[in-house]
């Protein structure tokens, strides 16, 4: 007989979820968003963009306009605050760096990873994207907070840190 290598702990205890009626398919992804942000509350999400990924293509891939939010990182890049700041067209939204760069010093944050949608489902970067995160790059340098990624999510997600434009 094999004994187990790790005994049942709370830690590894399955976690249900139940819904007293039908839920949308976007709710649905609302919730799974929900359950991935409880699972970044307090860890390095930068470590592992993948994660940061999964859990900004639950909150932002099915939305029918464009969202531009924030993920707030502690200097240890712990997830401090997901925030949606601006709210656009099937094809657009307007950008303000001075608006994120006041809502991450409001939260007393160390670095931000930025992240918008686009509706029509093709994650690649236009050159607003590239531009608005080279704008966005430079006014957060002035009050030391890090831009450490801008992600693009439709169908896929696309980091614009890992083709080296932050």
């Amino acid at each position: 007989m094999k004994l187990p290598l790790t005994t049942p702990t709370e830690k590894t205890k399955p976690v249900y979820y139940h819904f007293p009626d039908p839920i949308t398919a976007l709710e649905l992804l609302e919730k799974a968003a929900e359950v991935i942000s409880e699972s970044l509350v307090g860890k390095d999400v930068y470590s592992n963009p993948t994660v940061t990924m999964e859990f900004l293509s639950c909150k932002l891939a099915k939305q029918e306009r464009e969202i531009f939010s924030v993920m707030f990182l502690d200097n240890q890049h712990h997830l401090i605050e997901y925030q949606p700041l601006f709210y656009g067209t099937v094809n657009a939204a307007s950008v303000y760096p001075r608006e994120v760069v006041k809502a991450a010093l409001a939260l007393n944050a160390s670095a931000i990873i930025v992240a918008h949608n686009h509706p029509s489902g093709e994650a690649e970067p236009s050159r607003a994207d590239i531009a608005i995160t080279e704008k966005l790059k430079q006014a957060c340098e002035l009050v030391d907070v890090r831009l450490l990624d801008h992600i693009v999510v439709g169908h896929t997600c696309v980091s614009l840190a890992q083709r080296g434009l932050v």
